[in-house]
């Protein structure tokens, strides 16, 4: 199971003729929450692709889950090092530009802090083996310092449904809702409901061939500060929605900008792949760049 923290999905639909082919849809569950995929076509593929769709969201819970001893993440956490395979090394490409563009506040190197204070444990010395600079890797095999774990809370779900719904592009289906814990949209447009969990629901979103990906740390409440944690800086920010062209670099970036200040946040709104960051204060105000 993976920590929820984030958006509800109070409305999704997609403005069609009857003539369009069918709906067809899949709810389940995956990384400790719901998710569902809407897609439209012929029943005869849209039943084998929603099967495919299952699979993928199967085998990437699979690699990256802290909670299964059998997963990637938590073998290489176990050892320390550990040849991983080619989506475990594609997902940290992603957080390395994450963790680049956010001037560190993304840093899959937190695990040690959060268990730390779930468990009341020593918070400075897991504090101190807090760097993503520290992790290494050459071609597949992956190193991390002595000390250190890593998770991928704040990027695998984004992952996930960026797999799924380019799975579904390339079988043709060309209007999907992918929600693996976060939305991408494939044709549209789709409505999305932004919440957040001190002050309800606050806005509509509407996307169209983009991602959206929301963080709150107080919807996971460890400590008085929630579970998004970092080694120096606590969350400014009630709520953070990022919309993006990819669904785990929205995802990223939504956890880590959390963390930043409005100066930083307006820095990363500039890059070409992002465009519309929703911010929420403590007080329930709401900032749109």
């Amino acid at each position: 199971m993976m920590d929820r923290r984030r958006f509800l999905a109070v409305a999704a639909c997609f403005a069609a003729t009857p003539a369009l082919a069918q709906r067809h849809g899949w709810a389940g569950r995956a990384f400790g929450a719901k998710v569902s995929i809407e897609l439209h076509g012929p029943a005869d593929v849209a039943g084998p692709a929603l099967q495919e769709a299952r699979a993928l969201i199967a085998e990437i819970e699979g690699l990256f889950s802290l909670y299964d001893p059998a997963s990637e993440l938590a073998k290489l956490n176990a050892k320390g090092a550990r040849k991983v395979p080619a989506r475990f090394t594609d997902l940290m490409r992603i957080a390395d530009a994450a963790h680049q563009v956010t001037g560190g506040l993304f840093d899959p190197t937190v695990q040690p802090l959060w268990r730390a204070l779930v468990d009341g444990g020593d918070v400075e010395a897991a504090q101190a083996g807090i760097g993503w600079d520290q992790v290494t890797r050459q071609g597949s095999y992956v190193t991390i310092a002595p000390g250190q774990a890593l998770t991928f809370n704040g990027i695998a779900q984004g992952f996930a449904t960026d797999l799924v719904s380019d799975m579904l592009r390339a079988r043709g289906f060309e209007r999907t809702l992918v929600n693996v814990g976060e939305h991408r949209g494939t044709g549209g447009p789709w409505r999305l409901g932004l919440s957040d969990p001190s002050h309800g629901m606050l806005a509509m979103r509407t996307i169209e061939n983009r991602a959206v990906a929301t963080s709150s740390p107080m919807a996971t409440p460890v400590g008085p500060n929630g579970h998004i944690v970092h080694s120096v800086q606590l969350p400014r920010w009630s709520t953070v929605s990022v919309e993006a062209d990819t669904a785990a670099m929205a995802d990223a970036l939504s956890t880590g900008l959390v963390l930043a200040d409005l100066e930083q946040v307006k820095q990363v709104r500039r890059e070409p792949y992002v465009h519309r960051i929703t911010l929420v204060d403590p007080g329930g105000d709401l900032t749109t760049l």
